[in-house]
């Protein structure tokens, strides 16, 4: 069977917005003219939130490329220039946003790094939502079951501001606002950014499909293709858990595998839909269909847009989940290799509610088509796994950028017609996710850098004459400038606009490992016959990790998170766990002992000294009951590690791992940029055309500005302050 009769239009889909500039698309639009706008009901009030810009950075562009900033310079003209804005403590996203949307710090909305801990267990558990689990009702005589009770609630107290707002009828749109899931009403459009989950998990995770039996991408998801037969190949889509499907765990003699109470052992099955790839090699085209369903039809080095998948949970579709996926084919010949991304939901029909109104997600799909749902949009976790080069993965970021921009008209077009007035909220991912991955291009002190990708031509992207990769943050910066005109010219100089950053950016040249090191200075014990990790590639190489290593009846201190430290408390650590030896208790006593304990931590901590070039890798260390005020500081990881410039924890330690050595150059596959250190080298960034009071702004003074700047004060447990004069 060959190739379906399948017409390609060359002008339409993924690869012709590709193919034009991004920038160009935005500067074409924009109005030659400002624009005036009408009395309203409220005063207007535009924030453009661009995660990890950074001040210096920013400056640094200007003085370089003074032509593609001169929208950035316009308004700090207008105001009082570029100011530093202090970031939260530690400067990772969901804290700094959840300062911003609630006006609190972590003490009182009670998000303290990406990655918290279970006190009971010491295991690691999402910061964002508490899930309770609930029972399964299993259907008798069928392989099928029922989920029944359990809950997941979001674990960030505070009200956001717009809701406040909206308390008071004052009209707020924020689209892509992070660590907005479970999305929050107010009165306006409310569409949620960054720890949105996918269909298929948390963050999403993307599928190579290749015929190469020999490619290695770690954990990521591979599906190993058999050849071509008559020029067709089958396969499958796996895509999320099937909760009502029953999946028993057999031995290898067949028989039911139970657990320690004799009930047989229930296995996770995935959904899954039929995919067909057709192969034409005399064209040098794929044809790829879902399901029987629609076919797309693709040359190598193409993008596809997005695509309907539906997952049928039940048997006569009583109950199924539709996802949106978007192909890359990236070859045909010697091998086949298919990246497909991470499983969307649909914003069309989602499997959980991704706005407010809950019909508005539907509403923008027909406005401007399929769109990225999930919170990260650019897929890191690919180029990370090898699965996209970085030509790919930078072809991917400028999609997502496209499909922001045209987001950004529809949100324009809609306040600038609302005679109201009131709030626009809009963010951007580009510079933050682009900078994690690209800093090392830009950077030649980096360890892995590579002076000769560096030095080509990154002018396929860019659009910009003699434009290297060793630009890349620069160039991901002046993608913003074209923005910031959109928004200028469409509201005009009488409306208040501020540009805001979360926190800025920094090398990451060396990795530490808290874990490791506290192993290495007896505050973490290893059980009898335990060790910590071999440098990886080594034979016999496995993962160690704390919550199965580590003698809690011996150990003071462990690390989870990526700033995070706990004492081995008693009275915290260790109860109500589910029996064994996850329910020993802590042996640190609180008051004195403990109190001695973080100071001897944070001494040497401080103190450290990289032996590779004398440098200083821990910058400082916060005590949480120094710099956290609130309900929840009880909640906070006892010391918040600061790293230094040029280093942060390993993604190991983060997740709890044990590797062999506890500073390591940042070598290969993960954030080469980054801000997951010490708040004092990584603030975030003020650009307002409004007068602004001389002293240190914070991320929470930008709440109780907005607040004030519609007449309303402090909610309790805020801890901001109105800065415009």
């Amino acid at each position: 069977m060959g190739v379906p009769e399948v017409s390609k239009d060359p002008n339409e889909g993924a690869a012709k917005r590709l193919r034009d500039s991004a920038e160009s698309e935005v500067i074409a639009s924009l109005p030659s003219n400002p624009a005036v706008l009408g009395e309203t009901k409220y005063p207007r009030l535009v924030v453009l939130g661009i995660d990890g810009l950074d001040p210096e950075i920013l400056a640094e562009a200007i003085e370089r490329f003074p032509a593609e900033t001169r929208n950035f310079q316009a308004l700090a003209a207008q105001g009082q220039g570029i100011k530093s804005l202090a970031t939260s403590c530690p400067p990772q996203s969901p804290v700094a946003w959840s300062n911003f949307i609630t006006g609190m710090n972590p003490g009182g909305h009670g998000i303290f790094d990406f990655i918290h801990r279970d006190p009971a267990t010491r295991h690691i558990k999402a910061s964002i939502m508490n899930d309770e689990p609930g029972e399964d009702l299993h259907l008798w005589g069928t392989s099928y079951k029922m989920p029944w009770g359990g809950s997941s609630e979001p674990n960030r107290t505070g009200t956001p501001f717009w809701a406040l707002l909206g308390d008071h009828d004052i009209p707020a749109d924020v689209w892509r606002m992070p660590i907005n899931y479970p999305v929050t009403a107010g009165k306006g459009l409310s569409f949620p950014g960054m720890m949105t989950p996918a269909v298929d998990s948390a963050y999403g995770e993307a599928t190579l499909y290749t015929t190469d039996a020999s490619v290695n991408i770690g954990k990521g998801r591979l599906s190993i293709l058999r050849e071509p037969r008559n020029g067709r190949i089958l396969t499958s889509i796996v895509g999320p858990t099937n909760s009502f499907q029953d999946n028993f765990k057999k031995g290898a003699d067949g028989e039911l595998e139970r657990d320690e109470d004799g009930e047989a052992i229930r296995l996770p099955k995935p959904a899954s839909v039929p995919m067909t790839i057709y192969v034409n090699e005399e064209e040098s085209s794929a044809a790829i269909t879902i399901d029987g369903g629609e076919t797309l039809v693709m040359e190598p080095g193409e993008w596809s847009d997005f695509v309907t998948i539906t997952f049928s949970m039940l048997p006569m579709g009583a109950s199924d989940m539709n996802g949106i996926v978007r192909f890359y084919l990236r070859s045909l010949s010697p091998e086949i290799e298919l990246y497909m991304s991470p499983i969307n939901m649909d914003p069309m029909s989602p499997a959980a509610v991704i706005s407010e109104p809950s019909d508005a997600s539907a509403e923008l799909a027909g406005q401007i088509g399929l769109y990225y749902t999930q919170g990260m949009a650019e897929d890191v976790g690919a180029y990370k796994k090898g699965m996209l080069t970085t030509e790919e993965f930078m072809q991917q970021v400028e999609l997502v950028y496209i499909e922001r921009n045209r987001m950004l008209d529809v949100a324009l077009d809609r306040y600038t017609q609302n005679d109201e007035g009131g709030l626009l909220f809009f963010y951007y991912s580009t510079v933050d996710l682009g900078s994690h991955m690209m800093w090392r291009h830009s950077d030649d002190q980096h360890p892995d850098h590579n002076a000769a990708f560096a030095a080509q031509s990154s002018e396929a992207w860019t659009k910009r004459a003699g434009s290297t990769w060793k630009d890349s943050v620069m160039d991901l910066i002046l993608r913003m400038d074209p923005v910031l005109g959109k928004i200028r010219s469409e509201v005009g100089d009488d409306t208040a606009i501020m540009v805001m950053s979360d926190h800025g950016f920094a090398p990451f040249r060396r990795k530490f490992d808290l874990n490791s090191w506290l192993v290495d200075e007896g505050y973490l014990v290893l059980k009898e016959g335990s060790s910590k990790e071999l440098p990886s590639g080594t034979e016999g190489f496995s993962e160690v990790n704390i919550s199965r290593a580590v003698d809690w009846s011996k150990s003071r201190a462990y690390g989870i998170g990526f700033n995070g430290l706990y004492l081995n408390l008693q009275g915290r650590e260790g109860l109500g766990g589910h029996g064994g030896e996850l329910n020993i208790p802590g042996i640190v006593k609180p008051g004195a002992e403990a109190d001695a304990l973080l100071l001897e931590l944070k001494r040497k901590l401080e103190g450290l000294v990289d032996p590779k070039d004398g440098g200083t890798p821990i910058l400082r260390c916060d005590l949480a009951t120094a710099v956290y005020s609130g309900a929840r500081v009880g909640e906070a990881p006892d010391i918040q590690v600061g790293y230094n410039w040029g280093y942060g924890n390993s993604d190991e330690a983060a997740v709890g791992r044990i590797t062999s050595d506890w500073l390591t150059d940042n070598l290969g596959g993960t954030f080469n940029g980054s801000h997951l250190m010490s708040p004092d080298v990584v603030a975030g960034i003020l650009i307002t055309n409004q007068k602004v009071k001389s002293e240190a702004q914070a991320l929470a003074d930008l709440t109780a500005s907005i607040l004030d700047f519609y007449g309303l004060g402090l909610e309790p447990g805020m801890v901001g302050q109105n800065i415009f004069e």
